[in-house]
C-alpha cells in the first residue's frame, strides 16, 4: 500500500518526521506509516521510507541465507563445457583469477568486486547491524557500518552477472556440451536473495533504531525547499540539519556534517554540473577505444579472430541469436551511449529554466539513467565468463582485448557521472517550488507531539 504525503493537515507534525527529499529538496513530515506501507514525496514522487513487516528479523533471515548461498556459489563447480572430449570446467573465483594472469588486473578487479567482494561486506554488515538490533544491545561501530551501506548499494551486480552467464552460454551452447554446475543454481538463488535483501533495509527505521531520532531545527516552513531556509537533509540517515549548527571544526570553508550520523552533508546551493560533465567528457574518450578495440579474441584451431562490441552484435543477428542480440546490442552500444546523452542533456536544461518537459518528466528521465547504467556490465561479465571457460591454446581459447578495460572505465565513469549530478538542480532551475500543495507550507507548533 502506497501512503504519500497528506495534502491535508491531518495530524500534528513532530519535529522528529521532518525530512527533506533528497531529490528536490522540498521540506515536508512524514505520515504515521504501518508495515507494507511507503511515503513518497509529493512534489518528485521519489520514495522516502518503505516500511516492513519485522525489519530486523526479515533483514537478518534474508542476509544468512544470501551469504550461505554466496558461499556455496564460491566452493562449488560454475560450469563447464566438452567438445569433441576436449573441456574445462571453472569456478566463480576463476572468472577473475583469469583474466590476472592475462594482464588484466583492472578488469579481473572490477568483476570480483562487484560480484563477490562488495555485495559480502554487504551482507557482513548487514548481518552485524541486525544482530545487534535483534538483541536490544548494539555491536561496536554501529553507526559507521551503517553509513557506508548506501555507497555499496549501487555497485552489487550479481544480478547483471547471471544475464551476463546465460549470454555466455548461449554463445557457445552450439557447438559444445555444456554443464550446469551447483554453483551455477546457487549463485542464481544468491542474486536474487541479495536483490531481496537490498530491499528489506528500510533506512529511515535501521537510523531510528540504532540511534534515536533528534528533533529537526525550530522554526522551519514544511512545503519549502531546505535550501533557502539553510537547511540540508541527511542523505545517510534522513535528519535535517541547520548548516550553521552542522558546520565541520577545523575543517574546509563549506563543508558539513550530520549532527546525526556525522556523514557529510550535501547541501544544495546552487546549480554545478562540473564533476559529472567531466566524468562524462572522461566516459566520451574512453568510449571510441571500447569500440574500435576487440573486446576479445577468439582462437579456433589455430585461427584467432578479433571482436569488437559491434561486431559481436552482428555475429549474434546472422546466427539467428536476436534476442541475445538485442541483449548485448542493449546494453553495451544503446544504454551507454545513451545515458551519456541524457545527462549532458539534463546539465544543460538545468540551466535553461524554459523546456517543453516537465521538473517531473525531467526527474524521472534521471532515475531511468541512473538505474539501467549497471546494465552495461554484461558485455564485460561475459568476456569474464568465456575467457575463463574457454582455455585450451591453439585448439580453442578466448582471451581478453584491449577494448574490454577500456569499455569497463566507460561503465563506472557514467555511473559515477550518474550518481555525482543534483537531482535537485532541476527543480531549482525550473522554479518549481510553489508546485508543493499549500496545505504544507504551514509552520511547525512549538511543541512537537509524536504521529
Amino acid at each position: 500500500m502506497s501512503e504519500k504525503l497528506s495534502s491535508q493537515h491531518e495530524y500534528r507534525v513532530s519535529r522528529r518526521r521532518i525530512r527533506g527529499c533528497t531529490e528536490c529538496d522540498l521540506l515536508l513530515a512524514l505520515p504515521p506509516l504501518k508495515a507494507g506501507e511507503k511515503a513518497e514525496c509529493p512534489r518528485c514522487k521519489h520514495i522516502l521510507v518503505r516500511r516492513q513487516t519485522n525489519p530486523a528479523e526479515r533483514s537478518l533471515a534474508l542476509t544468512i541465507a544470501t551469504l550461505i548461498t554466496l558461499a556455496l556459489s564460491v566452493v562449488f563447480p560454475f560450469l563447464s563445457f566438452n567438445i569433441s572430449g576436449i573441456g574445462n570446467r571453472i569456478e566463480l573465483t576463476e572468472t577473475a583469477s583469469t583474466l590476472i594472469s592475462l594482464h588484466q588486473p583492472l578488469v579481473a578487479l572490477s568483476v570480483l568486486l562487484t560480484v563477490i567482494i562488495l555485495p559480502t561486506v554487504y551482507l557482513l554488515s548487514l548481518l552485524w547491524l541486525c544482530i545487534g538490533i535483534v538483541r536490544g544491545q548494539h555491536l561496536p561501530y554501529s553507526q559507521l557500518i551503517a553509513r557506508t551501506l548506501g555507497y555499496v548499494t549501487p555497485w552489487m551486480m550479481a544480478d547483471v552477472f547471471v544475464i551476463g552467464t546465460l549470454v555466455s552460454l548461449i554463445k557457445i551452447i552450439g557447438m559444445a556440451d555444456i554443464e550446469l554446475g551447483l554453483s551455477f543454481w546457487t549463485f542464481c538463488s544468491y542474486a536474487v536473495l541479495l536483490l531481496l535483501t537490498t530491499q528489506s533495509v528500510d533506512r529511515d527505521w535501521l537510523w531510528l533504531a540504532l540511534n534515536s531520532e533528534p528533533k529537526a531545527p525550530r522554526n522551519v516552513q514544511l512545503g519549502r525547499s531546505a535550501s533557502q531556509q539553510g537547511l540540508a537533509g541527511c542523505h545517510t540517515c534522513g535528519l535535517v540539519n541547520r548548516l550553521s549548527e552542522a558546520r565541520c571544526q577545523n575543517s574546509r570553508k563549506h563543508s558539513y556534517r550530520c549532527l546525526r550520523c556525522n556523514d557529510p552533508l550535501h547541501p544544495f546551493h546552487k546549480v554545478n554540473n562540473q564533476t559529472t560533465l567531466a566524468l562524462l567528457a572522461g566516459a566520451v574518450i574512453m568510449y571510441f577505444p571500447a569500440n574500435l578495440y576487440p573486446i576479445m579474441v577468439t582462437t579456433s584451431l589455430g585461427d584467432s579472430q578479433a571482436s569488437t562490441i559491434f561486431k559481436g552484435v552482428l555475429l549474434f543477428f546472422k546466427s539467428g541469436d536476436w534476442p541475445i542480440a538485442i541483449i548485448i546490442l542493449t546494453a553495451s552500444i544503446i544504454v551507454p551511449v545513451g545515458k551519456m546523452l541524457a545527462l549532458l542533456w539534463l546539465c544543460y536544461v538545468v540551466k535553461q529554466p524554459a523546456s517543453t518537459l516537465s521538473p517531473l518528466t525531467r526527474v524521472r528521465l534521471y532515475r531511468i539513467t541512473e538505474f539501467i547504467g549497471r546494465w552495461s556490465m554484461v558485455d564485460v561479465f561475459v568476456v569474464a565468463i568465456l575467457v575463463a571457460l574457454i582455455r585450451n591454446g591453439s585448439i580453442m581459447s578466448v582471451e581478453p582485448g584491449a577494448g574490454a578495460l577500456s569499455f569497463t572505465v566507460v561503465v563506472v565513469l557514467t555511473m559515477l557521472a550518474a550518481i555525482m549530478f543534483d537531482p535537485r538542480a532541476i527543480w531549482s532551475s525550473a522554479n518549481a517550488t510553489a508546485s508543493s500543495s499549500p496545505s504544507l507550507t504551514a509552520p511547525l507548533p512549538k511543541e512537537d507531539s509524536h504521529v
